[in-house]
């Protein structure tokens, strides 16, 4: 799906800031910048026209469009959106799969209709599109108010996990599936939907959860979910906030401070700390399967 949108020039630097740290690694003419997002390509013209690429291409370029003032002229999407926005929901999501560093931290939300006005006050929206120290500010206001559940697997537990058949998709369905149903049973309030914002077709997501004692059945998945349900929302900036917590703690243990992300300067890091520690200690505070491990142990003399 192509979708191509116009936007101001305010709006224009506000994306260009966004997607830089997604930034692709080509050279096109005429294109200030390319980036990807998860399955969406993001391409910034000279022109001010920007074009997105997937098959959420439709939601990021409404979403950016809600933002700069314009209407989306198709009513029965925007009608749909609404549904799963002004609704008395549960959602989940989670942080830490795309860090070296850190654990994994999956939370699940109840958000009653009543407490939407309350959340969009404290200006929520995905963790992703906030600074920590936004989160940090807001994530305790929002905890006081929603009942949620939250999962951390530490690094430890997520080596022992990882292999050809318990991949991140599936150690994250588990994740969700857990939550979602503590949730779905500790409250006895109504909800119209479950939501996740979806990582995996729902077949396959229902595939990796068979072996679970407890599946939790009535999910609605959809992309962007964090952008267009405030449950999920909130779930994301819970479950950043406690990851922040959790990642905090873990530089402290190794009087280094650790750098988020999977970048160069993770691997330096990570160099530095098998010079002082030795290499087991990757596998209690870093994602071993990612390439990060294969650089910092390839340039390290034992």
């Amino acid at each position: 799906m192509n979708i191509v949108i116009k936007v101001s020039d305010k709006i224009k630097e506000k994306m260009i800031k966004y997607y830089t740290p997604k930034k692709r690694d080509k050279v096109i003419p005429y294109v200030i910048l390319q980036a990807q997002d998860e399955d969406t390509v993001i391409t910034i013209y000279e022109s001010g026209k920007i074009m997105f690429q997937g098959s959420s291409a439709d939601v990021d370029a409404a979403m950016w469009k809600e933002m700069d003032g314009g209407s989306n002229n198709n009513s029965t999407k925007s009608d749909t959106l609404n549904k799963y926005y002004n609704c008395s929901s549960i959602g989940s999501d989670e942080v830490g799969t795309g860090d070296y560093f850190g654990p994994i931290v999956v939370t699940s939300c109840y958000v009653s209709k009543e407490n939407i006005p309350y959340l969009e006050s404290l200006g929520i929206k995905d963790s992703k599109k906030l600074e920590d120290t936004k989160i940090i500010k807001i994530a305790p206001e929002i905890i006081k108010k929603v009942p949620y559940k939250s999962i951390i697997l530490t690094n430890k537990e997520y080596n022992e996990k990882y292999n050809d058949s318990y991949n991140i998709n599936k150690i994250k369905a588990i994740m969700h599936n857990k939550v979602l149903y503590q949730m779905t049973h500790s409250i006895s309030e109504p909800y119209d939907y479950i939501i996740v914002d979806e990582f995996a077709r729902e077949a396959r997501y229902y595939d990796y959860i068979k072996e679970s004692p407890n599946v939790q059945k009535g999910i609605t998945f959809m992309t962007k979910a964090e952008d267009q349900n405030l449950a999920v929302a909130a779930a994301s900036i819970i479950s950043r906030y406690i990851f922040i917590k959790e990642f905090d703690k873990l530089s402290d243990s190794i009087h280094i401070p650790l750098p988020k992300g999977a970048g160069p300067q993770v691997d330096t890091i990570g160099m530095e700390i098998v010079e002082k520690y030795g290499q087991d200690k990757l596998k209690e505070i870093a994602k071993m399967n990612f390439k990060n491990t294969e650089r910092i142990l390839r340039t390290c003399i034992f």
